[in-house]
């Protein structure tokens, strides 16, 4: 299986360029950060620039899928690459003139992830040209697994450049790999039928309206959009911030011990996404509901024992709950979304991962001030598993009474 992909010349570097450039992406979202507080000494300032990463995705998300859609996607990912090299660059060319500033710095943060609202549809659309739909699931995998791979791995290139060289050469990195990124696209095979060059932004909003009332249309994508807001609005604040206070209570050595498990859980995706291709050939809504149940199902698990290693048990259930649910929601998109309107598919789904991720930390930050924290997470989880478990039921259901009718006939 994962052979056959392998000596697929156009995946290989279409899956080297996106694991490079997803190396670069963390390793300057973390320099962004820490030159603006070395920049300004201020932590709302520095929220400042957090925020700077998030919004273009709120404003610009829709908007490039549309132009996912419009241009072709090879040229427009090469050339994105092409222009976020000097955008980069100049960061460290004005930090040794002595000419940084704050705000060019969140400027220069702003445009990046305004670009991203525009590569990643285009890149993630790319991938139905150059696969056949059998080689999806092992393919998703595939870029899934070094997506998480660098993650895990970045920490530690982390550490070595802050130690060696300083913050500031993180974005020297960040250009390099934006420049072995468009290298390996240019060598990626694809043929794309030529886009017309007559549009507008009336027909942007048009193009807008037409696939959200496409996706109105079918049930698996307006169920696969409302259940993965849900989800991930339960999940947010309960596993990347009420995880570490959770042990804050429960231990000295927090930060430790939160490090350990974010370690141990994606050591456990990676673990995951390389066996999920064997036990599904192809995806649906109800693999992505068991994907959330067992998320969910981790959630809970530590919400009720509460103890650091119940923590880590969770985790690892929910490291096995969640590439299961990703895989499976990218696969939905990719087989079911017309290929004129993929990019409207996946910036559609990347806005209102951003919007859930926003209101999560917003709503239940809020709650936390009155609210215990083990009872928010009993809370998330119950809902969790509750939403997974009635869409199986209903569908079983479902299947049950089809079965009855044909029977009858």
């Amino acid at each position: 299986m994962y052979k056959a992909v392998f000596q697929n010349k156009t995946i290989r570097f279409y899956l080297l360029g996106g694991g490079v450039s997803k190396l670069g992406d963390v390793l300057s979202g973390m320099a962004f950060l820490f030159l603006a507080y070395d920049l300004t000494g201020s932590k709302a300032l520095t929220t400042g620039m957090a925020i700077a990463e998030t919004v273009p995705y709120l404003i610009f998300g829709l908007v490039g899928g549309v132009i996912a859609d419009w241009v072709q996607k090879k040229k427009m990912v090469i050339a994105l690459d092409l222009l976020r090299v000097p955008l980069v660059g100049s960061v460290v060319l004005l930090y040794y003139l002595d000419g940084l500033h704050y705000f060019y710095l969140l400027s220069i943060s702003f445009l990046i992830q305004t670009t991203g609202c525009f590569f990643n549809p285009a890149h993630r659309a790319l991938l139905p040209l150059i696969t056949a739909e059998d080689q999806r699931t092992v393919v998703n995998s595939l870029n899934d697994t070094l997506g998480r791979g660098v993650t895990v791995l970045s920490p530690f290139i982390a550490i070595w450049l802050l130690t060696s060289y300083g913050a500031v050469h993180f974005f020297t990195i960040d250009a390099l790999t934006y420049a072995i990124s468009s290298f390996c696209l240019m060598k990626v095979n694809v043929k794309e039928a030529k886009k017309s060059s007559e549009k507008s932004v009336k027909k942007a909003l048009r193009a807008i309206g037409v696939f959200s009332k496409w996706a109105g249309t079918h049930a698996s994508i307006r169920n696969l959009f409302l259940f993965t807001f849900m989800i991930v609005f339960l999940n947010t604040w309960v596993w990347e911030v009420g995880l570490l206070l959770a042990l804050s209570e429960l231990t000295p050595k927090s930060e430790e011990v939160f490090s350990l498990i974010q370690g141990v859980f994606g050591a456990t995706v990676i673990t995951a996404n390389v066996f999920i291709p064997f036990l599904f050939k192809r995806m649906s809504l109800v693999t992505y509901m068991i994907g959330s149940l067992l998320w969910g199902g981790g959630v809970l698990y530590y919400g009720i024992l509460y103890e650091v290693e119940h923590f880590v048990i969770g985790a690892i259930l929910v490291g096995i709950g969640i590439p299961i649910a990703g895989l499976a929601r990218v696969y939905i998109l990719q087989t079911i979304v017309p290929e004129e309107m993929l990019g409207r598919g996946f910036s559609t789904n990347a806005v209102l991962l951003y919007l859930a991720n926003t209101l999560s930390l917003v709503l239940f930050g809020a709650l936390a001030a009155f609210v215990p924290i083990q009872s928010l997470m009993i809370g998330s989880g119950c809902l969790m598993v509750t939403a997974s478990v009635g869409y199986l039921v209903t569908v079983k259901a479902k299947l049950r009474r089809r079965s009855t009718i044909e029977f009858l006939k």
